[in-house]
């Protein structure tokens, strides 16, 4: 049966818990219903601030987001939580622990925390999260906060998915200079040392702070990414990050730079979801075998590659 889309929109906007859960689902599995979904929701969206965590396996990245979530629960905010576990490619199988490792937050009313799995798609975010971030958005959610899957260098697509970035870091695990290899110095907007209790926490600070003078100039008045030290399990320093936080919004709204960057995000966004339709397209023609042609007349030499995309491309745009 199929679900009644107005209803479920209508339910998550007054904060129903189970009706935000049946809309993730539905953005998870692609359901038929899902352009109803998007339409119902956009006119609710475009208010919350969206962060996004990322950084190495083991830098803390789950504590640190539990007490984000409690730091903005203090100021009286809405927070929702999309934790993105790795998963197979094959079996779409996921670890799906942070509901686990954020269990103090289960029975609070005012946070929403829903684990979803990449399904072997690259760059640390699920290919649903855009989706998932609007419906906490038209939810009512206040904050929400984005952590990534801990595979390392492949993170940096959290800089296109949220206002903020946030990179996380701790020290004596060489994790600096694996910032600098991995390109994350690049998105970072905050930088947060965290497990600041260990020997070399502030060589670590000093470490990046020597890497962001290293970066490209910045002209009076630009952002220059800030950087925290915390203890995330003690919630030390954690209020000075989400004071770092509440001064790169203050900063991004003041320069036009939150609109640009949501702007561009939902360029992005309908960039990748047109790609997908072309895909299946593609799909369409390797059934009846007009795509295998254009194969074995490259195998032959009687065609280019080039050439054979060309006219593919026009047999997809109808000009061929």
């Amino acid at each position: 049966m199929a679900p009644d889309v107005p209803d479920l929109v209508d339910r998550a906007r007054q904060g129903q818990p189970r009706a935000v859960a049946r809309l993730i689902s539905l953005v998870e599995g692609a359901s038929p219903q899902l352009r109803d979904v998007m339409a119902a929701l956009a006119p609710h969206s475009g208010h919350a601030y969206v962060v996004g965590l990322t950084g190495p396996p083991g830098v803390g990245k789950s504590t640190s987001t539990s007490a984000l979530v409690t730091a903005y629960r203090k100021r009286g905010k809405r927070v929702g939580v999309l934790a993105v576990d790795p998963s197979s490619p094959f079996s779409g199988g996921a670890l799906l622990g942070d509901r686990i490792r954020m269990g103090e937050h289960a029975s609070d009313p005012g946070v929403y925390i829903r684990s979803m799995a990449t399904r072997g798609h690259l760059g640390g975010l699920s290919w649903a999260a855009p989706q998932a971030v609007r419906v906490l958005d038209a939810a009512g959610c206040d904050v929400v906060l984005v952590e990534t899957v801990g595979v390392g260098q492949s993170e940096v697509d959290i800089a296109s998915q949220a206002d903020t970035s946030v990179v996380l870091l701790a020290p004596g695990a060489g994790d600096g200079i694996q910032a600098a290899k991995a390109g994350i110095l690049e998105i970072g907007d905050v930088f947060v040392v965290n497990k600041a209790d260990r020997d070399g926490a502030d060589a670590t600070v000093r470490e990046l702070n020597h890497m962001l003078g290293l970066g490209e100039a910045r002209e009076p008045g630009d952002w220059r990414p800030s950087i925290v030290k915390t203890v995330a399990a003690r919630a030390e320093g954690v209020d000075e990050v989400v004071e770092a936080l509440e001064k790169h919004h203050a900063w991004m709204a003041e320069h036009g730079v939150l609109d640009r960057r949501r702007s561009g995000r939902a360029a992005r966004e309908v960039e990748a979801i047109a790609v997908t339709a072309l895909r299946e397209r593609i799909g369409d023609l390797r059934e009846d075998r007009r795509l295998g042609a254009l194969g074995e007349r490259i195998a032959a030499g009687t065609l280019d590659p080039y050439t054979a995309a060309d006219q593919l491309v026009a047999e997809l745009t109808g000009q061929g």
